[in-house]
C-alpha cells in the first residue's frame, strides 16, 4: 500500500509559480511510476505529467508546453511538480498518483493510489 499526501497548492497571479509536493508513505514508492493529474470544476480529471520509478523518464501533457517540470527524490519518498508561467486555465485541484508499473503511464486507470488533492487558483 502507498499513501500519498499533496502540498504546495495556493493562490497565485497569472505568470507566477508554484511547487507542488507529493509525500509518499510505504517502502514501494521508489519502485513505482508516479504522476500528476488535475481536475477543474465541471471537468474530467486530466493527465498533467508522469515520471518513471527512478526519474529517468518523464512525459507531459501537450498543454504543459515546457512550463512544468516533474521530478522525484526517492530518498525522501517525494515527488514534485514545479509549475511556472501559470495561467488562469491551470486552476484546478491537483492530484498525485502512483502506479503498479515502473515505467511511465498516463491514463487514470493505470494508477492505483491517489492523494486527496491540493487546490491551485490562478488569478488574471
Amino acid at each position: 500500500q502507498v499513501q500519498l499526501v499533496e502540498s504546495g497548492g495556493g493562490s497565485v497571479q497569472a505568470g507566477g509559480s508554484l511547487r507542488l509536493s507529493c509525500a509518499a508513505s510505504g517502502h514501494t514508492f521508489s519502485t513505482r511510476a508516479a504522476g500528476w493529474f488535475r481536475q477543474a470544476p465541471g471537468k474530467e480529471r486530466e493527465f498533467v505529467a508522469a515520471i518513471n520509478y527512478n526519474g529517468g523518464s518523464t512525459h507531459y501533457a501537450d498543454f504543459v508546453s515546457g512550463r512544468f517540470t516533474i521530478s522525484r527524490d526517492n530518498a525522501k519518498n517525494t515527488m514534485y511538480l514545479q509549475m511556472n508561467s501559470l495561467k488562469p486555465e491551470d486552476a484546478a485541484v491537483y492530484y498525485c498518483a502512483a502506479a503498479d508499473f515502473s515505467w511511465v503511464v498516463t491514463r487514470t486507470t493505470e494508477f492505483d493510489f491517489w492523494g486527496q488533492g491540493t487546490l491551485v487558483t490562478v488569478s488574471s
